[in-house]
């Protein structure tokens, strides 16, 4: 099922999302070089919520959709 408002607010909580530790810790996860995206998805996504906002990450830049989070991020 596709909920537009659930949408929007999992593209919110995306854009904000940052990586909590490692060599891009305080990164906003949609900033995350795609090779490193590409290497966790290799490797196995962290389990949890991090693992599937990783594996949403991953999935909008191996398909070009970095774009939509143009109107969102705001500094």
């Amino acid at each position: 099922m596709n909920d537009p408002e659930y949408d929007h607010a999992l593209l919110l909580e995306l854009a904000a999302m940052k990586m909590p530790f490692g060599k891009y810790a305080g990164r906003r996860l949609i900033d995350l070089p795609e090779p490193y995206v590409v290497w966790f998805a290799g490797k196995g996504f962290p389990k949890g919520r991090l693992g599937q906002m990783l594996a949403i990450v991953y999935e909008i830049k191996i398909n070009g959709l970095e774009y939509l989070f143009e109107p969102l991020i705001r500094e």
